[in-house]
């Protein structure tokens, strides 16, 4: 059962049945052979060579993970060492990440936006453009996004969906600091969607299955006050040069955004303008390269549109205002009509 308006039940919600069994989607070891580029001896000695085992301390941990390529390793020897586990699990932890498992899936959670976000392995792991967004939702609601009644006060707090929300971290980053709004977050992976209740249950917020608005509780229809979307983006063909810690620990569909990179863009724009309250708004992710692209989609769509771009974080948004009610039609036609093309490349 549902509480509308307030906190959620601790149950995620289906907009329909749920895939059985709804597990994890745990990976796992791809072992690198010792003397292989990036590779290392294995941290666990074998048969017979339990005397030849050297102490994992700071400085060999260092050694390690700077021989494997990683960029930051005095940082994440510091977390490793940090996090309760045993010696072995310590070792094990190192070669795991050696092997190039990223390390947000070895300690169990992700920073985001100030916060530990929880992640597992086989889930998106929340990146730091990705608060641009986060911003830029707390921005509008604190400026008011909805029809204010004569009387100055809103019969119902606003609400927030955070669609194709992966663990839920830009929901609980907004919760985190706008624990009024009522918050719905959606996503069709299962394992994502277990870290998502995990995170947003605690503070309130509602999770779904589902596919983008399919997944959305039909009530919420013409009600939504802040659309934040990170679908995925990144053209088909680009996916094989991103680095490997995403291509091979990361869910495809998690990335995965057609061959422009765009065609989540393009179901959003289109479903989205009717889920938005009056003055309601739309915000998508997208790349700096991708952000004409995204916007010519969300105006066709509708919107009155404007870009926001961050060189701090690395970040694009295109946000979007709901026009008047009379406009949605015919704008609607006219995007499934006309697309606009594509110049490809990946973010």
């Amino acid at each position: 059962m549902r509480t509308e308006g307030g906190r959620g039940d601790g149950k995620i919600h289906a907009g329909r049945a749920l895939p059985p069994p709804f597990k994890g989607l745990g990976l796992g070891r791809v072992p690198v052979p010792a003397g292989s580029p990036g590779g290392t001896a294995p941290l666990t000695p074998g048969p017979g060579e339990a005397g030849n085992q050297l102490p994992l301390g700071f400085g060999r941990i260092v050694s390690l993970l700077k021989s494997a390529g990683c960029v930051f390793a005095e940082d994440e020897a510091t977390l490793l060492l940090a996090a309760d586990s045993s010696p072995a699990q310590l070792s094990l932890n190192v070669q795991r990440r050696i092997e190039g498992v990223p390390l947000e899936h070895i300690l169990g959670w992700a920073e985001f936006a100030g916060g530990r976000i929880a992640v597992e392995p086989g889930v998106f792991v929340p990146r730091r453009r990705t608060e641009l967004l986060v911003n830029q939702a707390l921005d509008l609601l604190s400026g008011g996004v909805l029809e204010v009644p004569p009387d100055g006060v809103l019969a119902a707090p606003p609400v927030v969906v955070d669609l194709c929300c992966g663990s839920g971290a830009v929901g609980t980053a907004i919760l985190r600091r706008a624990p009024y709004v009522e918050l719905h977050a959606a996503d069709i992976e299962p394992a994502a969607l277990r870290c998502a209740w995990r995170n947003l249950e605690p503070l309130g917020g509602h999770v779904h299955w589902g596919d983008l608005f399919s997944a959305l509780p039909p009530a919420l229809l013409g009600r939504v006050a802040v659309l934040a979307v990170n679908a995925p983006y990144v053209p088909t063909q680009a996916i094989r040069t991103m680095p490997p810690e995403a291509r091979l620990y990361e869910p495809a569909v998690s990335l995965d955004g057609g061959p422009d990179g765009l065609d989540f863009h393009r179901r959003v724009a289109a479903g989205g303008i009717h889920w938005l309250a009056p003055h309601g708004h739309l915000l998508i992710e997208t790349s700096d390269r991708q952000s004409g692209r995204t916007s010519d989609i969300m105006a066709a769509a509708g919107f009155a549109v404007r870009t926001v771009r961050s060189d701090e974080v690395d970040g694009t948004v295109v946000v979007g205002r709901r026009p008047a009610i009379t406009d949605i039609q015919g704008a609607t036609k006219a995007l499934h009509g006309k697309r606009p093309n594509s110049n490809g490349p990946a973010p």
